[in-house]
């Protein structure tokens, strides 16, 4: 059982190396004033909450440091910065001061910092450390690239090289297969939370903040985001805040297909709908169009959006299907070698040294006998002078 962490009655905690850069200009300061900023109200803070988090995986707060802020969430505030001299993403959890946190998003944070930290792929974000005072943190390698869908927007609406999208897939697909193969459920795979290395090259999985451990029984139904979600997390009468709802690993599958299909058209799913239409039109097994697509990644996209999860296909299956497209498309762009012919010219004389370099080049098989000696076809036409 891991030892709780709690701040000691009396205890002070201080952010003296820390600083934060808020992107509008070269000013930095220490971290410790921006929480004063949220400390007004000591009444709505939540002093009952005890982190339940392994201090093995705990890092000591002075040794980050925050430089300019490079993304933000629903909650939180990540930041490009270094932990020592290690280049490193620190998502802070906000307000920043962690008495003022609300216990959901406590709740959440210690459940992502649980998952992420046992996480050990090379297309899942690398867990470095966390810590829970005086701010909550999670510290990450830094990925020098850009998310998926920044990507696809900056390219757009120009497609990506097909093997391009099809390597991309394959990453996301052996990440989720890892995951799934774990017991865990990712509830929110979408292009924001896929990041790229600075070649782009490679994807990484990241944001655990809605993954939850696969148990038999149901599932809250507070999970994705609405574009990506599968329709079974959808209901059409308004389900009461904390009501479970039954749904499983399969959710994954759903969501990746919609990825999946971002990377092969480079489009926006359900374009100029909002989050209720959206719901509907899933829910009525309405999907993206298929128009252009080749027939095996038609084929895979039809398993994966299934509007019975039970058909949908493990990400095991899919990882080995997208594998085989990848290598007949690459076999494809091989060149074919020059066509190689026996050479056969009984009205050529050749003297005993010429049949000499003939039979040197004659290969035998593993049962002794002669196998045909080729040589380009183009060659042919000269044998006789060769051998002259």
């Amino acid at each position: 059982m891991a030892e709780p962490v709690v701040k000691k009655e009396g205890e002070s905690f201080e952010l003296s190396f820390p600083l934060f850069d808020d992107n509008t200009g070269d000013t930095s300061c220490p971290l410790t004033k921006a929480c004063d900023a949220d400390d007004d109200d000591d009444e709505e803070y939540d002093n009952e909450f005890v982190f339940d988090i392994d201090a093995s995986v705990l890092v000591d707060h002075r040794s980050v440091l925050l430089q300019k802020m490079i993304g933000e969430g629903s909650y939180s505030i990540v930041y490009k910065g270094f932990y020592g001299c290690e280049p490193v993403a620190v998502k802070v959890i906000q307000p920043c001061n962690a008495l003022a946190v609300s216990r959901e998003h406590k709740e959440k944070f210690q459940r992502e910092v649980a998952l992420l930290s046992k996480m050990k792929h090379e297309n899942i974000l690398k867990f470095v450390g966390a810590s829970v005072q005086p701010t909550m943190m999670i510290i990450t390698e830094l990925m020098r690239g850009e998310t998926l869908q920044r990507y696809l927007w900056s390219t757009r609406p120009k497609r990506l090289d097909l093997k391009h999208s099809i390597s991309f897939a394959l990453d996301i697909s052996r990440a989720m297969e890892y995951l799934h193969a774990n017991s865990v459920i990712h509830r929110d795979l979408k292009p924001s939370n896929l990041l790229l290395t600075e070649d782009k090259k490679q994807v990484k999985l990241a944001d655990f903040g809605l993954a939850r451990e696969e148990v038999m029984d149901e599932m809250t139904c507070e999970a994705g985001t609405y574009r990506w979600m599968a329709p079974e997390l959808f209901s059409r009468d308004p389900i009461p805040r904390g009501v479970k709802k039954h749904y499983d690993h399969k959710v994954d599958v759903y969501s990746f297909s919609i990825v999946l299909w971002e990377l092969l058209t480079n489009k926006v799913p359900f374009k100029g709908r909002d989050n209720i239409t959206i719901a509907y039109a899933a829910s009525k097994n309405e999907r993206p169009s298929l128009e252009n697509l080749s027939e095996d990644m038609v084929a895979l996209l039809k398993s994966c959006w299934a509007e019975d999860p039970k058909v949908r296909p493990e990400f095991a299956e899919i990882t080995i299907t997208l594998t085989n497209i990848l290598q007949n498309l690459r076999s494809a762009d091989t060149p074919i070698p020059p066509k190689l012919v026996e050479i056969v010219d009984p009205k050529s004389t050749m003297n005993n040294d010429c049949m000499a370099t003939v039979h040197a080049i004659t290969k035998f098989n593993e049962k002794g006998k002669k196998r045909r000696s080729y040589l380009p076809s183009f060659l042919k036409r000269f044998a006789g002078c060769f051998y002259k």
